[in-house]
């Protein structure tokens, strides 16, 4: 991924509009596009470069994202950006078929990586806040097992399509003043794919893939935030063609708790003590993430005071424990003994 500003790659303005990003990313593209360049390794990475800024700029998620909190914001989203240049025709073919058609259909008739998938995850407040596993059920298409994703019946392979010769284009000649130029469409025997199925596969009717559920375990890293997207690599559809499988994006809903709140990696809780245990001081049991854990509570304490326990907050890898903050409530008593009363009223005069 590239470090560089993503407007600055594009040569756009942060208030750039849709079309002002379609327009410039277009230009870059016909400049870097691998069949202008051929063999020039400098270019192709220029391609993928701006092919990843305009990605990440024409999605307004993603543009949130990266202008709230820069790389870090798309991290959060699950965004790698793209390795290779059938990753970039796959994801933006529409884009890119008008500027150079017959490599966006060859692209498209051959190994094709499957679609990402999605799927929202609820879980409780302490496995967000300490992490965990969960298991998972996914409904998804994957690679069928008796034709290998081929789509022809075992024995047999797709041929190329008579039709087109296997190039998935069928093309013509057209006139326009001062000269002839060729029109290229998908071929309609095949759909522009280049190959012909005599004898589709019985399992998956051709399609290559078949419908499944499959039990995935996801692991919570400890203080993960609502919101947040897990990323299961090649979890998701699977790939057309022989091509590799899309990624699972596991999407964070945490539960709120009926003790507990978060504050960063600080948790906030709160605790009741009676006036005497506030005026006198002494020692109360608190719960905590991890169990529970003694509060010294000094002299002289007022109610909505907070105290801290150092290290009993949220301790995400790589990042400093947080604490516990316990705001104090003083408790008053709704119903007093006789004795209890006369000792309140003799401290009453005292104070008096």
């Amino acid at each position: 991924m590239p470090k560089q500003d993503y407007y600055e790659i594009l040569g756009v303005s942060r208030s750039a509009t849709a079309e002002e990003i379609k327009k410039a990313y277009r230009k870059l593209a016909m400049k870097y596009h691998p069949d202008k360049n051929p063999g020039d390794k400098a270019a192709e990475e220029k391609f993928k470069e701006v092919s990843n800024a305009y990605e990440v700029l024409s999605d307004s998620e993603k543009r949130k994202a990266y202008d709230q909190r820069g790389q870090a914001g798309l991290d959060d989203l699950g965004f790698q950006g793209f390795t290779n240049t059938s990753d970039i025709f796959s994801h933006l073919g529409d884009i890119l078929g008008d500027l150079f058609g017959r490599r966006f259909h060859q692209e498209q008739a051959g190994p094709r990586r499957g679609a990402d998938l999605r799927i929202d995850l609820s879980i409780p407040f302490l496995d967000a806040a300490l992490g965990s596993e969960r298991e998972i059920q996914v409904p998804r298409p994957e690679t069928c097992s008796a034709c290998s994703g081929t789509g022809a019946k075992a024995g047999t392979a797709p041929q190329p399509c008579p039709q087109c010769n296997g190039t998935g284009l069928l093309s013509r000649q057209a006139q326009q003043q001062g000269g002839f130029f060729s029109i290229s469409a998908p071929c309609p025997a095949c759909h522009g794919t280049g190959k012909i199925i005599a004898e589709p596969c019985p399992n998956c009717r051709g399609e290559g893939t078949v419908a499944q559920t499959r039990r995935l375990t996801v692991k919570i890293p400890a203080g993960v935030d609502e919101g947040a997207m897990l990323r299961l690599r090649s979890e998701g559809e699977a790939g057309v063609r022989g091509g590799p499988a899309g990624d699972l994006f596991a999407v964070i809903h945490i539960q709120p708790h009926p003790t507990f709140e978060r504050q960063g990696n600080n948790i906030l809780s709160k605790a009741k003590v009676s006036f005497t245990q506030a005026a006198l001081g002494g020692e109360i049991k608190v719960p905590t993430i991890r169990g529970s854990a003694v509060l010294k509570i000094p002299k002289g304490t007022q109610s909505d005071q907070v105290f801290r326990l150092a290290g009993q907050g949220i301790k995400p890898p790589r990042e400093k424990t947080g604490d516990q903050l316990v705001r104090v409530m003083i408790t008053v008593p709704k119903t007093l003994t006789v004795h209890q009363e006369e000792l309140l009223k003799e401290l009453a005069r005292l104070e008096g």
